[in-house]
């Protein structure tokens, strides 16, 4: 049997392909999800399921009993519209939820790597243009932000403190094949919902605002890299992070434009009024992954984007049949 991997959050959107990328790597994977945003169905049958929340004490014990070799946490609130309205809430389950986490590893006595999915685009805001690396300023504008980069401060004094092995990812804009057209963070799955319908595809402000979309694949194959790299010693908040993207930046009308070619949709592009404190520009440098953990993303744009509508094609036909 291979290494054993939990995989936190692993019913959702990324984390389903962190599974089976850890599956066909030959590892024994188990999933901890409490399906509040996550699907069941998502879980290959090779996968353990564990229907449990990250805050409650059968999750810490879980991790304290089973001693996995590597934990790969993407449990989290990620609306940021939801931080907003209730950063308690967001703080109990990202922070609070984590260090539950954490604190079993510690208890446990494991030689458990940590991985934790961070974000490259909430982390580090406008100060530096882009691509933005590791070492850039941080100045998160949510408590969603907020509640990571307290994660991964937690991380570091876990690793200084108590020698746990840990690394921070930090994604920026992740697409793919099951992500949620009904959340504020899928602006390709609304886009694909939407161009399947013959809707007109909404744009906030002029959609000049860039995003580095990177392939949920792509970013399934850095947390297994990230899982067995020979990293530094965690010496610094940055030493031990990655980012994850592509280090383009794309605009919201070529998006549009690019998925609505693809779909040959002619579903009009319309505008409504620009959101509040929404970043323009974001996009982060990965010259530290390819150097550290050997990664590149692999998957261009319009080929992601291809894959990602034929998947949405696929499963309405699937639901209609």
């Amino acid at each position: 049997m291979g290494r054993r991997v939990l995989v936190t959050g692993g019913a959702g959107f990324i984390g389903s392909h962190v599974v089976r990328a850890f599956l066909a790597d030959g590892a024994a994977v188990s999933v901890m999800d409490n399906l509040s945003t996550g699907t069941r169905a998502h879980v290959p049958p090779e996968a353990m399921f564990h229907h449990l929340d990250i805050t409650t004490a059968d999750a810490a014990t879980l991790v304290r009993e089973s001693q996995f070799d590597v934990i790969c946490h993407l449990a989290a609130q990620i609306d940021v519209r939801k931080s907003v309205a209730a950063p308690a809430a967001d703080a109990q389950l990202n922070i609070g939820g984590s260090l539950n986490l954490l604190e079993a590893v510690r208890m446990s006595g494991a030689p458990t790597r940590f991985v934790f999915s961070s974000t490259g685009g909430a982390v580090y805001g406008d100060l530096v243009a882009p691509p933005t690396a590791e070492t850039a300023p941080k100045d998160p504008q949510s408590p969603y932000g907020t509640a990571k980069l307290s994660v991964e401060y937690y991380m570091g004094y876990y690793a200084r403190v108590h020698g746990l092995d840990t690394v921070a990812l930090r994604y920026s804009n992740v697409y793919g094949p099951r992500q949620d057209p009904h959340g504020e963070a899928g602006v390709v799955a609304i886009f694909c919902d939407r161009l399947i319908d013959g809707s007109p595809i909404t744009i906030f402000g002029d959609g000049r605002q860039t995003r580095d979309y990177v392939y949920a694949g792509d970013v399934a194959r850095a947390n297994l890299l990230a899982a067995t790299a020979t990293l530094p010693a965690a010496t610094a908040l940055d030493s031990r992070a990655f980012n994850v993207g592509t280090s383009i930046e794309t605009d919201v009308v070529r998006l549009a434009e690019v998925l609505r070619r693809l779909s040959g949709s002619t579903s009009a592009i319309t505008h409504a009024p620009a959101r509040a404190g929404e970043q323009l520009r974001s996009a982060v440098a990965i010259a530290k992954s390819a150097r550290a953990l050997g990664w590149r993303p692999e998957v261009g744009l319009e080929d992601g984007l291809r894959l990602t509508y034929d998947w949405f094609v696929q499963r309405r036909t699937e639901v209609g049949s």
